[in-house]
């Protein structure tokens, strides 16, 4: 016989165990990873801009 009450409870702290592992990772990281962090994103967007076949920022006349 399983109690339900006991279930839920077990369930409910198993899950804010695992909210706990996640805020942990994105949350309590040094200054030093996120700056890491930050420049390989600029650093990707920057590559993959450079790689675009036609440019946003640039206007083109098409007469």
């Amino acid at each position: 016989m399983i109690n339900l009450r006991l279930a839920r409870k077990q369930r409910a702290r198993d899950e804010a165990s695992s909210k706990a592992d996640r805020n942990r990772s994105l949350f309590g990281r040094t200054t030093a990873q996120k700056a890491a962090d930050a420049a390989a994103k600029t650093r990707i967007k920057r590559t993959l801009d450079g790689a675009r076949l036609d440019n946003p920022t640039t206007e083109t006349s098409e007469e």
